[in-house]
């Protein structure tokens, strides 16, 4: 028993520790599962917590994995409760994506296009069938010779752009919204928005996508561009006065192109959805640029009658930290709320009893 009210219940707590850690460990014949190795063949696992716990570090990320035994969801947990721990130094200048050193970008709406298709890994075209040689023990093949030379890879939308086909995207100079340090309000601006979906759960935004193109939100998205990379990170150190590198995000940026019949305000063409995630991230990716371009419907003058379209529904429900606490919360003890509820029901059926 590992939640007691009583006298021990301290003990069995510590029995119940004592037991995971051995539970986590297994079979101490089978070598120790290092979180080094998580790191490398885990890749996937590793990106979603960063992203899930708001915390670009895929050494504390594998660590937490390894912690939370697999579960990704506690693992986001540990990532997010250090990360409050950690001092602010200093806030980055806006990321250029255009200049992202390319491992992956592809279009769905055009073949040929300035930079070219670059698959890179991708499990796309692969056969869901099982690869027992993994099990035996298997030699990956030469890595493939990546030009020396790289074209330029401007955005779709900008192309899009110069025809005048696609909404302008007009920068903003304000400070943006933080909501690890302000309360959210709502209607929120499309800035928190973002940063809520960016650490969202991605079950929980692929579900909501997914909505969309069921009707559920009016939306007939085709993917302009996604594009998989390192990124530069600068900021300006006021002792300097100008911008220095500190480093390379591993991010995944999806342009999500969508039909839009026009307003009074405005004339019919495409408009934006738009979605960037730590790490390698393509699901998250698309999933947080259907939900962002759901959520724009008031400001495009949409009639919003979706769930996906609902900004309180979608942003206080899509943060799994959040909604592992109030769920798992139930397994906790709540011996005299129960109580009072009992007596409460059995009062009720006397009454109904009587009145019979």
């Amino acid at each position: 028993m590992a939640y007691v009210a009583v006298k021990g219940g301290e003990r069995a707590i510590d029995n119940a520790h004592r037991w995971m850690v051995e539970e986590r460990r297994g079979n101490p014949q089978v070598p120790d599962l290092t979180p080094t190795q998580i790191g490398e063949q885990l890749g996937r696992a590793v990106d979603r917590v960063m992203a899930e716990g708001s915390l670009f570090d895929p050494g504390l990320a594998a660590l937490a994995i390894k912690q939370a035994q697999g579960d990704l969801i506690e693992a986001a947990f540990l990532v997010r409760a250090y990360r409050t721990t950690l001092p602010r130094f200093a806030s980055s200048l806006p990321l250029e994506t255009a200049e992202m050193s390319i491992k992956r970008r592809i279009s769905a709406v055009f073949k040929d296009m300035p930079g070219g298709q670059i698959l890179g890994p991708t499990y796309d075209y692969t056969h869901r069938l099982l690869d027992f040689a993994l099990e035996a023990g298997f030699t990956p093949p030469a890595p493939a010779e990546l030009p020396t030379e790289v074209e330029a890879m401007p955005r779709i939308h900008d192309i899009l752009g110069h025809e005048g086909l696609i909404e302008e995207d007009v920068p903003s100079n304000a400070e943006p919204f933080d909501i690890t340090r302000s309360p959210l309000q709502f209607p929120a601006g499309r800035d928190a928005r973002l940063q809520s979906l960016a650490r969202g759960d991605e079950g929980f935004l692929l579900a909501i996508g997914y909505s969309t193109q069921r009707g559920w939100g009016g939306s007939h998205p085709f993917v302009g561009e996604i594009r998989v990379g390192d990124a530069n990170v600068e900021i300006v150190p006021p002792e300097l006065g100008f911008a220095i590198d500190i480093g390379d995000l591993a991010l995944t940026e999806c342009q999500m192109v969508n039909q839009f019949a026009g307003s009074k305000s405005q004339p019919p063409q495409f408009t934006r959805g738009y979605g960037l995630v730590f790490g390698h991230a393509e699901r998250k990716a698309m999933a947080m640029a259907l939900v962002d371009r759901a959520l724009r419907a008031g400001e495009l003058g949409e009639e919003a009658t979706a769930p996906a379209q609902n900004q309180e529904f979608v942003i206080y429900h899509c943060d799994n930290i959040e909604a592992t606490g109030f769920v798992e919360h139930l397994k906790l003890p709540h011996y005299v709320d129960f109580q009072s509820e009992l007596e409460t029901v059995r009062r009720m059926r006397a009454d109904a009893e009587a009145a019979q």
